[in-house]
């Protein structure tokens, strides 16, 4: 056995998708969760479970409370998932003190990751492109002016810490670099704890290629190939596909072997994520490095057949990567479809509450990782991702109508979800093309467009007037 015992130190999809790889490889389970997630079906799927709190979130973020509780009840690892602990370097120092094996890299390779100034610094120093743009952290708006001038608009404003589009702004002339530095720092503080702010070059209408790679203890890391994140809104990702369409074989080795020289530049080990803009000339930069599973892994576990989470355990227990880069290859295309309770019409609100109905598709090609049944409750105070809609195919035109086909089979009702948005990317001319990037949201308002389904307590009602209303009752 691997381990004694995992503790899953999250919550949602991510927690059960923990959850089935350690059922897989015979690990019993440990969940957490709060007051407001004890129906959740991570409690569910665990061995054992028990309530942190206080209040909705604390609980979660707590290291010391997450750790003491791993070491009562004989937990010998604990796997953080993404979000929530996943970037606080303390838990595995923490972990590391008290004898427990942290599924994830190093508290010094997060450090230096999560902090984008340093990571700048540390990927120019290996050699690995990066965009043009500040040294050190800005200190004032005229210290910025001058840096920005010398740039070149447009720039962006961006958090040193934290990611997922939190304290970034984009500036397109030196009159709104004022408010868009104060802004920034402010929402940085708020999330992340810090107000540094860097400028960095703004490329116009990139495409978002990241690289997974994997590193064990012994020295060796491979890449897994890239996943095509351009389609966004704010910055958060909604649809995720493997391979990209517009990488040739020349240019993923350079970009492959760019995501190995950042991992080994920081000594990371286990599953991590390395992200590059792509420019309309084919030239990349390093954006970031997420020290994590990323929640659109399943894409490339689908076109590659590699467990990334059973990786993670693996590397963790020491074992040595058995998967050479030779050996890694592709098969067909994938797409994820984030799912979230939110309503597309309405600004992308959220949508909390009673799931009155659900039925998800299947078929060949067909992958759900979700963490919602019918009558759960979903909370207010979290994430408004649900479920994680995975397709795969043969061709990219099979992969986007099997996706099209199992969006129309999804039946999420009581709340209102962005599937009809969704299915408008997918029956979209250029994204069946594959002519996309960071800007195709932003582009195409009429994506918002969709017939209201109705829910099936008005369908009943409706059919049963238009019946009486045809035979004249």
């Amino acid at each position: 056995m691997l381990f004694k015992k995992v503790l899953v130190a999250n919550r949602g999809e991510i927690a059960t998708r923990v959850i089935r790889a350690c059922k897989e490889l015979d690990i019993p389970t440990v969940a957490i969760y709060s007051e407001e997630d004890s129906t959740a079906l991570h409690v569910k799927k665990a061995d054992e479970a028990y309530m942190v709190g206080p209040g909705p979130i604390e609980g979660y973020l707590n290291v010391h409370r997450v750790v003491d509780l791993a070491k009562k009840v004989g937990v010998d690892a604990i796997h953080p998932g993404y979000g929530f602990l996943s970037e606080n370097p303390r838990l595995p120092a923490v972990c590391e003190a008290r004898g427990i094996t942290f599924i994830g890299p190093s508290s010094k390779a997060i450090t230096d990751m999560g902090d984008k100034v340093t990571a700048r610094a540390i990927m120019k120093a290996a050699g690995v492109p990066i965009l043009p743009g500040t040294k050190d952290p800005v200190t004032n708006t005229d210290e910025a002016l001058i840096k920005a001038r010398e740039i070149g608009y447009p720039v962006m404003v961006k958090a040193s810490g934290g990611g997922g589009g939190r304290g970034l702004r984009i500036v397109e002339n030196p009159s709104e670099l004022k408010g868009a530095l104060e802004s920034a720092a402010k929402e940085s503080k708020a999330a992340f704890g810090v107000s540094d702010i860097f400028i960095e070059k703004y490329l116009e209408r990139p495409r978002h290629i990241e690289f997974q790679v994997l590193a064990d203890k012994h020295g060796n890391v491979i890449h897994l190939g890239e996943r095509d994140c351009s389609i966004q809104r704010r910055h958060q990702k909604l649809v995720e596909i493997a391979p990209s369409l517009v990488l040739d074989e020349d240019l993923r080795r350079r970009m492959g072997e760019a995501a190995i020289l950042a991992a080994r530049s920081v000594d990371y080990t286990n599953a991590g994520t390395v992200e590059f803009l792509l420019d309309k000339n084919k030239n990349f930069y390093f954006l970031e490095m997420n020290t994590r599973i990323q929640v659109e892994h399943p894409v490339t576990e689908e076109v590659t057949g590699i467990d990334l989470v059973k990786k993670q355990i693996e590397i963790a227990a020491g074992e040595e990567l058995t998967v050479k880069q030779e050996d890694v290859k592709f098969s067909g295309f994938a797409i994820e479809c984030r799912i979230n309770a939110e309503d597309p019409k309405n600004k992308f609100v959220p949508s909390f509450g009673r799931v009155t109905a659900y039925y998800s598709p299947g078929g060949i090609g067909v992958r759900i990782d979700g963490a919602v049944y019918k009558d759960y409750v979903i909370p207010s105070c979290y994430d408004s991702m649900i479920v994680k809609l995975i397709t795969s195919g043969s061709t990219w035109q099979e992969t986007v109508k099997r996706m099209d086909r199992s969006l129309e089979e999804f039946a999420i009702r009581g709340v209102k979800t962005t599937i009809p948005f969704l299915r408008n990317i997918m029956n979209d001319e250029d994204f069946k093309n594959g002519d996309f990037d960071t800007a195709y949201i932003d582009r195409k308002p009429e994506l918002m467009e969709y017939y209201e389904y109705a829910e099936p307590t008005d369908l009943v009602a409706a059919i049963s007037a238009a019946i009486a209303a045809y035979h004249g009752f």
